[in-house]
């Protein structure tokens, strides 16, 4: 089996965040978003994942090292695809036109879900949901009498479902999606300036393809600063029965309180760190107190009282500050 992963939106809602690092390469519990995404598919697939296919914006020769990287330490085959041109959801998976045969994931990398990702050979394809309060922001199916999905509507103004697409599908004939995905820009198929996935999906279920629904238990946004700790600080729970403290991070005189990932080569002197805290490598944290944060590489904490905030790589925190976000090489004191 295959996974294609459509990632070329820089995830403005991050910045800045994502002014540096594509939005997928965020980390949450010390791991990159994409990371842990492919990695949770895997686990649970019955079939050896052979190849994973990233379809990226012009994000330059390291970020597709470190993304050929995390396929191969799944065991699979990792390639890489350009989306030039923001034309919608439809557009991006056709970029990796030659992985669509057989049977593929498609995994938008947006958000992280807790679900079972289990494919069952008994269906034409799985698009998981979940069941959400305001359904008028996201695009729902509809299902029939014998829990088939039937239709999808993109941002309902009316009631018509509470099942919301969460990016995530399963084709077991991909080339059947290949082919509707082709037609839709062949036949200038678009709306508001972009080709959208929903349509291709709409007229594979027309010519007789069965999709089931897939069951979420917890849907994980990283779309801005507030939900992205949020997600770290669930991320966090999940793995909290695993040693996530590096053996090579120096501790003097500091107290962790777990669930904390804390990386490697990292000081953490003088300070309490925890709950729900991820420190990235190489990181010193200095005479602070750090609650609920996510704490990038390479960065210098001293002489800070920190809760709720989000900081990038080599950035310098100098003094007291609550609630931040700040990104890359920023130096506040």
């Amino acid at each position: 089996m295959k996974i294609v992963v459509p990632m070329a939106g820089r995830g403005s809602r991050l910045r800045p965040h994502t002014l540096t690092v594509p939005k997928p390469l965020v980390p949450v519990g010390g791991k990159p978003i994409v990371h842990r995404l492919v990695e949770d598919i895997a686990k649970t697939s019955t079939e050896k994942i052979t190849e994973i296919g990233f379809i990226i914006g012009d994000f330059g020769a390291e970020v597709e090292k470190e993304l050929i990287e995390v396929a191969e330490s799944l065991g699979a085959k990792g390639k890489i695809f350009y989306q030039e041109q923001a034309l919608g959801t439809a557009h991006a998976v056709l970029m990796a036109e030659e992985m669509l045969d057989g049977p593929v994931v498609v995994a938008f990398a947006d958000t992280l879900f807790r679900a079972d990702f289990t494919m069952s050979p008994d269906v034409d394809g799985v698009l998981w949901v979940k069941q959400i309060d305001d359904p008028s922001a996201f695009g729902v199916v509809k299902l029939d009498n014998e829990g088939t999905i039937v239709d999808f509507v993109e941002k309902p103004k009316e009631f018509v479902s509470d099942l919301a697409m969460i990016g995530i599908y399963y084709f077991k004939e991909a080339q059947k999606l290949r082919t509707e995905l082709q037609y839709l820009i062949d036949n200038n198929v678009i709306k508001s300036g972009e080709y959208q996935l929903p349509d291709a999906l709409r007229r594979l279920t027309e010519k007789g393809t069965k999709f089931k629904p897939g069951e979420v238990q917890e849907w994980l946004d990283c779309g801005n600063k507030e939900v992205t700790v949020h997600t770290n600080q669930r991320v966090l729970e999940f793995d909290k029965d695993k040693d996530l403290v590096s053996k090579s991070a120096k501790l003097k005189n500091a107290v962790i309180i777990p669930p904390c990932f804390v990386g490697d080569n990292t000081v953490i002197e003088n300070a309490v760190i925890g709950p729900h805290v991820s420190v990235g490598a190489n990181s010193n944290v200095t005479n602070s107190v750090i609650v609920n944060s996510i704490i990038q590489k390479n960065s210098t904490i001293q002489n800070a009282n920190i809760k709720d905030s989000m900081i990038g790589n080599h950035a310098n925190v100098l003094s007291s500050a609550r609630d931040i976000s700040i990104g890359d090489y920023t130096t506040i004191d």
